[in-house]
């Protein structure tokens, strides 16, 4: 879509080290990016190839419209290069400090066309990626002191997992398994199936994986069962902050707890102050509130 189309006067930016050296990141981060463009450009920006000659240069800021967390401005420069790999991004400010309300953090010059094409594309990425990074902030501000580590979970937006993952980092937080390839998570709905939980985690060994095994638990009797079982991990799931109190003393030492479900802001710290490992929150990903982000011309 971007090469060679006269309606659009684009051309593709190069890719190379725009990112993250990481290839997967990379490879996942532009793969969104380039399906936010089609979505949004198509077939060309009719008013701003109406409107705007060809040759016209002007320089922008990007501008925070309200305290938080930034993440996102890697990506933003890379939507932008999209439509003119010689725009010149410059940052104010670095992805994952903390800004204030109407603060600049980045300044970005080059084709008019260019700016005004990828404006929304290139703002939707770092509103919702700061929004995110902002709220795991939050959190993990709120469990300050002790052992806890917040992550988050699987409930990202379709096709942006990897760009909502890395603002959690940003945030502060930590990221859970990524997808279902990369460590086993037995749920209440794999245990019913099996029959029991112990039954589902010989399936799993069976199986001959060696993934860590992170296991479901609705009552202190599956607690017991999953520890006796000797999994990595075990996911407290939405218990109270006595019953998590009284699963923590249970171990053995060797498995690592989770709670889970229906968490907030109130009562984070109680659960966190339970002893658990880990505190997972689905709404940083699944429910964020946008980041408040514009773009303002430079006037000469």
């Amino acid at each position: 879509m971007l090469a060679g189309d006269p309606n659009t006067n684009i051309q593709p930016a190069k890719f190379t080290d725009m990112v993250s050296t990481e290839t997967d990141f990379n490879a996942n981060i532009i793969d969104s990016i380039r399906r936010a463009i089609a979505e949004d450009v198509g077939s060309g920006d009719v008013t701003t190839n109406s409107t705007v000659p060809v040759d016209a240069r002007a320089q922008v800021q990007i501008v925070a419209k309200q305290p938080g967390v930034i993440a996102g401005l890697d990506v933003a420069q890379v939507v932008f290069r999209q439509f003119d790999d010689e725009i010149i991004f410059t940052p104010r400010v670095t992805d994952g400090d903390v800004v204030a309300d109407r603060q600049v953090i980045a300044e970005v010059s080059g084709s008019v066309r260019a700016l005004l094409t990828g404006e929304r594309t290139a703002l939707n990425f770092l509103g919702r990626m700061s929004g995110i990074a902002t709220m795991t902030r939050q959190f993990v501000d709120a469990i300050e002191g002790t052992r806890a580590v917040m992550l988050d979970t699987r409930k990202t937006a379709p096709g942006l997992r990897t760009s909502d993952k890395h603002a959690v980092r940003l945030g502060g937080g930590q990221n859970h398994r990524h997808g279902l390839f990369d460590m086993v998570l037995i749920k209440d709905n794999h245990i019913d199936f099996a029959g029991s939980l112990a039954e589902a985690v010989r399936r799993v060994r069976d199986s001959g994986t060696n993934l860590e095994i992170e296991v479901e638990a609705r009552s202190i009797e599956e607690v017991r069962e999953a520890l006796s079982m000797k999994v990595e991990r075990i996911l407290l799931d939405n218990m109270t902050p006595e019953m998590m109190s009284e699963a923590v003393k249970l171990n053995n030492g060797n498995a690592k707890f989770e709670a889970s479900g229906n968490v907030t802001l109130s009562t984070v710290r109680e659960i966190a102050e339970t002893g658990v490992d880990y505190i997972s929150v689905g709404a940083l990903t699944h429910s964020p509130r946008a980041f408040d982000v514009s773009l303002k011309w430079i006037k000469n």
